[in-house]
């Protein structure tokens, strides 16, 4: 029964609110067009009387150019045979070019000599030359707000010569007489703005000149101060909400606004709605008991119904039946029973397809994984759970991402993160620590899954490429180092002379470079056999690479040739690593048949110079060096840090 009667009340709320929203739209629709209709027929009247004040200036200004070079009394008596003009105007007045008044009336003497050369309705009209209606301005003379109407006075070849100009007085003139009068209801006005924001006329006197509030007190004020027209509904000054009508007066840049409370125009609509709803309760309190009954009667197959349809949700039954009279109802059970049977059909359908891709990912031997929109992990099959060795709880709290390299995983973050959000396909190699400390290398490759263009997760598969690239690790340090002595070999060696070149050039980083070959090598190779030249060269590598920094590069450039570059080493300090290679490799010896062999170098020393731009240059430079050494006697350092 509460819900009958909560029912009613609603019923009857609805009611006196559907009354109250649709009386509510007509005002506002009759209140628009009446103020749509009065903000244009005012803004047609005074973009009339600007037209003809500024036709009548440019009439004005022509006859006095008409009479070349006139002098002040005669521009006086211009003004006072055009003296009807003071009908619109509250003075006249004309400056020569440089913004003084030359002449005016009727008050002549009070303008006679005054300089507006300053004001920017003058250096406007200077430019462009065309007729201009002011800002609001302070009079300098009367200070009195007021506006002023303004035509150039153009000579020969359209030389501009001064102006002719009408005042507006906005205390007290006749031009917004109209506005005046005007009456909107009891509280309805009339205001005129300027495009910069100020009041040229308000029904409070107070209010002109002063500035228009900011979009935060009024926003469709606002944005007819830039040009728009329209209606809206706003706060006015006071507060106190109004519905509003701006048209644009483009002659003068002005604009025209019409404002009518609110309650002013819902008023009456209040007082109609509070007697009908008084009325209507009434008769809403009188029509309850037996609305209730009848109620009552028509809605117990309903609670039938509802017990059956708990039933089938609970599988207790598989349909419904009624026994009712409705025909409305018959329909309902028969829609359900329809309904009831086809997504019973479609949830089959959806087990045996879960039950076949479950079989699938989990017989799978490729590792596979699933997420949601988040990027959290759903779904992990036993081949990826086996190869990265993750406990359930770590992969749904997001802890796997710690087993990845530190060194990898900021970039594989950033870019999950960017597929995630862009829906583009994750593709990552990254270095994982599979649990138990192994070091893993896995290829990543993961897709978004969409219905239409909604998107449902990802999914992805993990490749273990551990060995893959290991083997490419390995191609890659064979393609670049001697298989004798472990060291780099040419191209090796080059690739890093390139970059050290590069750094030279781009930051001025010195670097030095050793070139050397080996002194009476060949009678080892000659005497003792390559096995004992081979054991001669591997001594040499070791005792070079242990002498020199770790970030030093040797190499062995072929045969006996060797070559040492010293990144970030000045020339004094690769002096110092030469001489102590020269004394180190000279006491290196090997034993054939009881005799000993030994070598001495040949040692060729230079370092970037100014001007090297390739890495031959640099090469050549040392290798001449190592040549002078050779002919000099052997077993000696020779440096050249000349360019050749």
């Amino acid at each position: 029964m509460l819900g009958l009667i909560a029912t009613w009340i609603l019923v009857l709320a609805l009611v006196l609110g559907v009354g109250w929203r649709s009386g509510k739209t007509l005002l506002e629709d009759s209140t628009h067009t009446h103020l749509r209709y009065e903000a244009q027929l005012i803004a047609d009247d005074l973009t009339h009387q600007i037209e003809n004040r500024l036709a009548a200036l440019q009439r004005l200004a022509g006859r006095l150019e008409s009479r070349r070079r006139p002098d002040e009394p005669r521009l006086a008596d211009e003004l006072r045979y055009n003296d009807a003009l003071i009908e619109w105007f509250d003075g006249l007045f004309v400056t020569d070019v440089g913004g003084k008044i030359k002449a005016a009336w009727p008050n002549h003497r009070r303008l006679e000599g005054v300089t507006i050369g300053d004001r920017e309705y003058f250096r406007d009209v200077r430019s462009f030359r065309r007729p201009r209606v002011s800002g609001a301005i302070i009079g300098r003379v009367s200070g009195d707000p007021e506006v002023v109407f303004v035509a150039p006075r153009l000579g020969p070849q359209g030389r501009f010569e001064g102006l002719v100009g009408g005042i507006v007085k906005l205390h007290g003139g006749g031009f917004f007489d109209r506005l005046s009068r005007l009456r909107l209801g009891r509280e309805g006005f009339a205001a005129v703005m300027t495009a910069d924001g100020t009041f040229l006329y308000h029904p409070d006197r107070e209010r002109i000149l002063a500035p228009v509030p900011g979009p935060a007190v009024n926003a469709s004020l606002n944005r007819a101060l830039l040009g728009w027209e329209g209606e809206s509904r706003g706060p006015l000054l006071s507060g106190q909400m109004a519905y509003q009508a701006y048209r644009q007066i483009w002659p003068a840049g002005w604009i025209v606004g019409v404002a009518l409370p609110d309650e002013q125009l819902l008023s009456p609509l209040r007082d109609l709605l509070g007697r009908l709803q008084r009325d209507v309760l009434l008769l809403a309190i009188g029509l309850l008991p037996l609305v209730g009954w009848l109620l009552w009667l028509t809605l117990r197959p309903l609670l039938h119904l509802e017990a059956q349809i708990e039933e089938v949700g609970r599988r207790r039954r598989a349909r419904v039946s009624l026994n009712t009279r409705m025909h409305e109802l018959h329909q309902v059970a028969e829609t359900f029973n329809r309904v009831e049977v086809e997504r019973s059909r479609a949830l089959a359908r959806l087990e045996d397809r879960q039950a076949f891709l479950d079989a699938i990912l989990a017989s799978s031997p490729a590792g596979m994984f699933v997420t949601d929109t988040r990027g959290d992990i759903t779904y992990m099959n036993p081949a990826l759970a086996d190869l990265v060795g993750i406990s359930e709880a770590e992969r749904r709290q997001g802890e796997w991402m710690r087993y990845i390299h530190r060194d990898d995983r900021q970039a594989a973050l950033d870019l999950w993160h960017f597929s995630m959000s862009s829906g583009e396909d994750f593709l990552q190699q990254y270095r994982f620590h599979r649990r138990g400390g192994e070091l893993l290398w896995l290829e990543v490759h993961a897709r978004r899954v969409a219905i239409g263009e909604r998107g449902i997760g990802f999914v992805g598969t993990v490749k273990d490429i551990t060995q893959r690239h290991e083997e490419e690790a390995l191609r890659q340090w064979e393609a670049e180092h001697d298989p004798l002595t472990g060291l780099l070999n040419r191209r090796g060696f080059e690739r890093r002379l390139e970059e050290a070149l590069a750094d030279w050039r781009k930051t001025g980083t010195p670097s030095s470079l050793i070139l050397f070959d080996l002194d009476h090598f060949k009678p080892i190779n000659d005497e003792g056999g390559h096995a004992l030249g081979d054991e001669m060269l591997r001594r040499i590598a070791q005792v070079v690479a242990w002498e020199v920094r770790r970030n030093d590069h040797v190499a062995r450039q072929g045969g006996d040739e060797f070559a040492v570059l010293l990144p970030s080493c000045t020339s004094d300090q690769a002096d110092k690593v030469a001489q102590a290679l020269v004394r180190l490799v000279g006491e290196i010896g090997v034993m054939h048949q009881g005799r000993e062999f030994r070598v001495t170098l040949s040692l060729g020393l230079t370092s970037f110079l100014e001007g090297d731009q390739r890495i031959a240059t640099v090469i050549e430079r040392a290798d001449t060096a190592s040549y002078r050494a050779k002919r000099m006697g052997r077993n000696r350092i020779v440096a050249s840090y000349d360019a050749p």
